[in-house]
């Protein structure tokens, strides 16, 4: 059993030259081959760095600040299954009036009804409802075509 590595090798070797094969420009393009791959990997990583980056000035350009005060009327995100599994329903809720702020971004609501309780949810599930009864304030400039005047 001791010849049995070396007739292994043989054999590779022997099928390897029967094919009419040269082992230097397999091994050659066997190399050249690996580093494609990692040039291809490296541009993919920057590639991906840069999509992040974008992304996130992109984010961070749009995103916009909730300044919320007490008394002011917001809506809430409320999501619940529906009858049928795996449904998930998702709606804006109500106009809630805030009756306190907390520091840790809680906010307390009372319904708009008078005789409602007051209950507490979180500050991300809350946002400012724009009631259509707001009056919008327009400006309008006039625009005219200029006269010479008669020198």
């Amino acid at each position: 059993m001791c010849h049995l590595p070396v007739e292994i090798e043989h054999r590779a070797y022997w099928a390897l030259k029967e094919m009419n094969l040269k082992a230097d420009a397999c091994e050659e393009e066997r190399r050249l081959q690996l580093q494609e791959l990692e040039e291809l990997r490296l541009e993919s990583y920057d590639s991906a760095m840069w999509y992040k980056e974008r992304t996130k000035l992109w984010y961070d350009k749009n995103l916009r600040n909730k300044e919320l005060h007490i008394g002011q009327k917001v809506l809430l995100f409320q999501s619940r299954l529906k009858l049928m599994p795996r449904k998930l329903k998702s709606k804006w809720v109500g106009s809630f009036i805030i009756v306190a702020l907390r520091a840790n971004g809680v906010v307390e609501l009372k319904g708009s009804s008078p005789n409602s309780s007051s209950f507490i949810v979180n500050g991300h599930r809350v946002k400012i409802f724009r009631d259509s009864s707001e009056l919008c304030v327009v400006e309008e400039i006039p625009l005219r075509i200029p006269t010479p005047s008669p020198n």
